[in-house]
């Protein structure tokens, strides 16, 4: 692999991440509060619970992903 195919190839792996994580912080910004499940008012719900189950699964898979992806080069 020659060192610019090698320069492009690095700079697609950031750009990737970079897009990763944002589409996983749109997501759950737009879930935890357009749909008010990030918040609530006295005591947690159930719905409260799964999104926040959600997001902690969803972040580990995600931080689990970029891992391996960057453990490659």
């Amino acid at each position: 692999m020659s060192m610019e195919q090698e320069t492009k190839a690095f700079f697609v792996l950031i750009v990737n991440s970079i897009a990763w994580v944002l589409l996983w912080m749109i997501i759950n910004v737009l879930v935890g509060i357009y749909f008010k499940l990030g918040f609530f008012e006295n005591m947690p719900t159930w719905k409260n619970m799964v999104y926040y189950l959600c997001f902690l699964t969803s972040l580990f898979l995600l931080i689990r992903h970029l891992l391996k992806k960057w453990n490659r080069i």
